[in-house]
């Protein structure tokens, strides 16, 4: 189903059967070519009750053809074009398609001018497409006709109620209060949710708000709602592009090109996203076939190929950050790795990896804890669960630290050689000379480590008491 098919049918309905019932007794009786047109509607009528709408859709068509080519009276004619294009319009709002039935209800009236219904239900529509004017004016001329009609009244009221809320919206949006806007076309889009203009008005504050996911919602229909939109096709692909959902993206992009092929904002976006798709796949199918560097190449390119959004360059650092794993370069993947936790802090794929890669260079505490954080973001995650058993094991098992080793010292150094040796060490991994944060954890810990040492080293006790323990 399009985007621009509305649920529900019942209102639709309504008018369509009170239509059948005032106007179906004057056909009665009627033979020749009408058995042909009966049929076409009688098989559209039941269609749409149905819900088979595009069914229903070619019966219709096929009445108003039978009707133009029938032989009967012309004031039998008129009765039956207009029953058909009322009876149609109904069918193209369950499909989502106003603007086709305002034309069918256009020619509806043109054929008797004095039907208020038809003239309602055209206001209604003009109401739900946000369009004030148009349908006031219809509201108007039902109530010229018939001033005592409630809902003709109501919905005028209810068209003034819209003018003043899309002026709102406007300046609220003019002074970029994109919150509040936002608030004001909530009710703008209850009473006129086929607008096109609320709808793209809105996308836009959302984006404005960092809330891509909304943005997309909202223009989706503007794309049906409007005749030729490749600006929202377009729009909609680059959106989807961000979130690197490619698939989706150029779908979009598609939708774009078959309205105008040689559209250049299309095209090159087309080429773009295809091109990085290509890379992409080619980058995962190494990945399957074990193929790590050739992987890594292909994800190096990716980042090549796209530098401004950030989705492509997480993922690729992510994904170089396992390959480097899997070809146990131990050093290189720490910092890969930590590189793209920084970009992306949540993401407990990076940090499973840059576990692995801790306990490859045996830093198995780092690894305990990268598995520890990993599990506050995914407490059911069994692979990460069995990560952290193998990490605090191996954690369990490891020597006890060797200061002497720790300040790079002989065993047999005095303590003015220990205390050099602590000064050159401390200078070296205090955390306040790192920024990144796994560097600066990093350091932390290896300068609590020589902080211990010089204490116990440059005591006399501690010190024989540890040299007896080692």
């Amino acid at each position: 189903m399009k985007p621009g098919r509305w649920k529900g049918l019942s209102w639709v309905q309504f008018y369509f059967s009170l239509l059948c019932v005032i106007l179906d007794f004057q056909l009665d009786g009627v033979s020749g070519d009408n058995v042909e047109i009966e049929k076409h509607r009688e098989m559209g009528r039941k269609l749409l009750e149905s819900g088979q709408l595009a069914g229903a859709l070619s019966h219709y068509h096929s009445a108003v053809g039978s009707i133009s080519s029938c032989n009967e009276m012309v004031h039998i004619k008129i009765q039956h074009l207009y029953l058909t294009y009322y009876e149609r319009a109904a069918v193209f709002l369950a499909m989502g398609k106003s603007k086709s039935a305002l034309s069918d209800l256009t020619r509806a009236i043109r054929l008797k001018p004095d039907d208020l219904i038809a003239r309602l239900q055209m206001g209604n529509i003009f109401l739900k497409m946000g369009n004030t004017q148009m349908a006031r004016e219809n509201f108007q001329a039902v109530l010229q006709r018939s001033p005592d009609q409630d809902e003709a009244r109501h919905q005028l009221m209810r068209a003034n109620e819209l003018e003043e809320l899309q002026e709102k919206a406007h300046a609220t949006h003019h002074r970029r209060d994109y919150r509040t806007t936002i608030n004001v076309l909530d009710r703008v889009l209850v009473l006129s949710p086929w607008d096109p203009e609320s709808l793209e008005l809105r996308a836009e504050c959302y984006i404005h708000l960092g809330n891509t996911r909304k943005a997309i919602q909202d223009l989706t229909p503007t794309a049906w709602l409007r005749n030729d939109n490749r600006a929202a096709f377009l729009k909609l692909s680059t959106l989807h592009y961000s979130l690197g959902e490619n698939k989706e993206s150029i779908g979009h992009v598609r939708e774009c090109l078959k309205l105008n092929q040689d559209d250049k904002k299309c095209l090159s976006h087309f080429k773009q996203v295809k091109k990085l798709i290509k890379q992409l796949d080619s980058a995962e199918e190494h990945i399957k076939e074990e193929r790590y560097q050739m992987a890594i190449s292909n994800y190096e390119s990716v980042m090549k190929t796209e530098p401004n959004v950030p989705y492509y360059t997480n993922k690729a650092k992510e994904r170089i950050c396992f390959c480097l794993v899997k070809e146990k370069m131990a050093a290189k993947a720490i910092d890969i790795c930590s590189e793209a936790h920084q970009r992306d802090p949540r993401n407990i794929n990076i940090l499973r990896d840059r576990a692995e890669a801790f306990i490859l260079n045996r830093d198995y505490g780092e690894a305990v804890e990268d598995y520890e954080e990993a599990m506050e973001f995914d407490k059911e995650n069994n692979e990460i669960r069995d990560g952290l058993k193998r990490a605090q094991a191996l954690l369990k098992f490891t020597p006890k630290k060797d200061y002497y080793k720790i300040l790079g010292v002989e065993r047999s150094a005095n303590k003015e050689e220990i205390i050099h040796a602590y000064r050159q060490q401390a200078r070296k991994w205090h955390p306040d000379k790192y920024r990144v944060d796994w560097e600066k954890r990093k350091a932390g810990k290896r300068f609590n480590d020589i902080t211990s040492a010089k204490k116990v080293l440059t005591n006399p006790e501690m010190r024989k008491k540890f040299d007896s323990e080692v």
